[in-house]
């Protein structure tokens, strides 16, 4: 099993969004990062475990568990010239672009603040990538020692 940190917008979709959606599950799309777009279509597996992040917020941090529920595929939402994600270079026969659909799994009674996350920067968390400068990437790899440990400052 993976686990991941996906980041997301509030204002453009948030945990609410996710808790409202049918069976508390959709699907991530929307990435445009070569990088990031390997990692969902190679490394992405169903079962895999990530936290969903809110950047660009007042308070910025993880926010609840999600669970990976389909393994990565083409995004649809290039294919269309009315959808803010189209990438005409993205085409059915030869994909850009990759989605995964995700599942609530569990929603925090707090966030766990970018400012937390940080006070351990020299500890458990020395290696997570969200707290190394100039990472600018929406979906990073988290090792099984760093879930473990920000699961416990959730709990």
């Amino acid at each position: 099993m993976n686990y991941w940190l996906m980041k997301t917008e509030p204002s453009t979709f948030s945990i609410d969004d996710l808790a409202k959606a049918t069976k508390r599950s959709t699907c991530w799309d929307g990435v445009r990062n070569f990088q990031v777009r390997n990692m969902l279509r190679d490394q992405f597996a169903v079962g895999d475990l990530a936290f969903m992040y809110h950047s660009s917020c007042e308070v910025p941090g993880i926010v609840g568990v999600m669970k990976v529920v389909r393994a990565g595929y083409p995004d649809s939402t290039a294919l269309d010239p009315r959808h803010p994600h189209h990438d005409p270079a993205h085409t059915a026969a030869t994909p850009r672009w990759y989605m995964v659909d995700v599942r609530l799994e569990q929603r925090f009674s707090s966030v766990i603040s970018l400012d937390e996350l940080r006070k351990h920067a020299a500890g458990k968390l020395r290696e997570l990538l969200i707290l190394k400068r100039g990472n600018r990437l929406s979906i990073t790899p988290v090792s099984a020692v760093e879930w473990r440990f920000i699961m416990s400052l959730a709990n």
